[in-house]
């Protein structure tokens, strides 16, 4: 991580990475999700909505639909969708905010609207913006040097967000507020002027803390909008729990396929490096990081199994 990115997300809790994928990647993601378009789930029912009735979050449209699984398509369609588990431009970014070892914590979904849809109202923060209480699992730190983030959003841009369009929105530096926000800001009512959406281009990337906070406007833009929402965590940090909702243990079997080593690297379970955890390299090769033998040896003497 480059000290001027180190700079831009401490000072505005998140960061925008041009151009990760190609245009032909940015193809291959679309054709993709157009081959499952028939599984996308609209957020139509008054409770699945994101934002509140008449605000300018809601819109005039439709609910936001809502495309999982994308990992688990195949060799062919999720392709580009794994790349972006260890992606050589994004992993040096991951390390700096992460560290290594890092994990991914949510099962990723495309997120698609379509002109007037609504949008998503403003939430997350290290201190939360509607209740003011300290959120530790979502909670932004920077402490002798090291920045780290309990929980990484990672927005994956497959349609371009010009300047007006709506979507992904964010309130800079909001990841180090210590009060939570004044009534009407959350819906998009008040303070609009704090409240950003970046232009963006297709093969981008915004990495932000979901310590900031953030949300998105509503869809003016005729073309649907189509962006890719992954979620990751340091390696002893746990957010969600579907990891562990499968049969066996672990994320669901299909999700394995044709993976790199890196890759299924970043589909462990959340525990601490020293506990032989493979971790990514700069140039993309995976070490386990472990014990000496002798203080292994001796846990399975006094416990009776390889791991306290």
């Amino acid at each position: 991580m480059t000290e001027d990115e180190r700079y831009l997300f401490d000072l505005n809790g998140f960061l925008i990475i041009r151009g990760v994928l190609s245009s032909e990647e940015v193809e291959e993601a679309n054709r993709a999700i157009d081959r499952h378009a028939d599984e996308m789930v609209e957020r139509s029912d008054d409770e699945l909505r994101n934002a509140k009735v008449g605000s300018r979050f809601f819109g005039k449209g439709p609910g936001r639909m809502d495309l999982g699984r994308c990992l688990e398509w195949g060799e062919k369609d999720s392709k580009v969708f794994q790349s972006i588990l260890a992606h050589p431009r994004l992993v040096p970014v991951y390390h700096g905010i992460l560290g290594k070892g890092y994990r991914m914590d949510h099962l990723p979904v495309v997120l698609a609207q379509n002109s007037g849809s609504e949008g998503f109202q403003l939430h997350g923060g290290t201190v939360d913006c509607t209740s003011g209480e300290y959120n530790p699992f979502l909670a932004y730190t920077y402490h002798h040097g090291t920045i780290r983030s309990a929980l990484l959003g990672v927005n994956v841009i497959l349609r371009d967000h010009n300047a007006g369009d709506g979507g992904f929105c964010v309130v800079p530096g909001s990841h180090k507020s210590n009060l939570k926000m004044p009534k009407g800001m959350v819906d998009g009512e008040k303070y609009e002027d704090y409240v950003i959406q970046p232009a963006t281009k297709a093969g981008d990337v915004i990495l932000f803390s979901e310590g900031t906070v953030h949300g998105a406007k509503s869809w003016t833009s005729a073309e649907q909008r189509r962006t890719a929402l992954f979620r990751f965590s340091p390696g002893t940090n746990v957010y969600g729990r579907s990891y562990f909702g499968h049969e066996g243990g672990g994320w669901p079997k299909e999700m394995y396929e044709n993976l790199s080593p890196a890759q299924r690297a970043v589909l462990e379970p959340p525990y601490a490096n020293r506990l032989d955890r493979p971790n990514i390299n700069d140039d993309g090769s995976v070490e386990i990081t472990t014990r000496g033998a002798r203080k292994r040896q001796h846990d399975q003497d006094v416990f009776g199994t390889k791991y306290f």
